[in-house]
C-alpha cells in the first residue's frame, strides 16, 4: 500500500481546482465561494463528530477523510497553504497546549 499524505491531497485539490466546475467537484465548491466551502466543512465536522460517538471505526475514518478534504478545499479558496498551517502548528509545539491556548486573544 502506498503512503498517501495530506500534502498529496493538497496537491490533488490544487490540480482539480484548475479544471472546470463541470469536471471537478473541487472547482464547483470553490466557485460557490468561501462561505459555501465553510458550510460544507461545518457539515463534515458535524458528521465526523457523530460518527465518532455513533458509528464504527470504518465510518469515522470515512468521515474524517471527507473532513480533511473539505478543510483543504476551504484553505485553497482562501489561498492558504498546508505549509502555512503546519508552520502555525510548529509554533504551537514550543509550549504546552494549556500555555498556548491561554496565550490566544480572548474573543468578545
Amino acid at each position: 500500500m502506498s503512503k498517501f499524505t495530506l500534502a498529496d491531497l493538497e496537491k490533488r485539490v490544487h490540480e482539480r481546482a484548475k479544471a472546470s466546475a463541470k469536471e471537478s467537484y473541487t472547482r464547483a465548491l470553490i466557485d460557490k465561494g468561501v462561505a459555501h466551502c465553510a458550510k460544507k466543512l461545518n457539515e463534515e465536522a458535524f458528521e465526523t463528530g457523530l460518527a465518532a460517538v455513533q458509528e464504527n471505526k470504518r465510518r469515522l475514518i470515512a468521515e474524517s477523510a471527507d473532513l480533511l478534504y473539505h478543510l483543504l478545499v476551504l484553505l485553497k479558496a482562501r489561498s492558504i497553504t498546508l505549509a502555512q498551517v503546519e508552520g502555525e502548528l510548529n509554533k504551537r509545539t514550543k509550549r504546552s497546549g494549556h500555555e498556548e491556548k491561554a496565550s490566544r486573544p480572548r474573543k468578545s
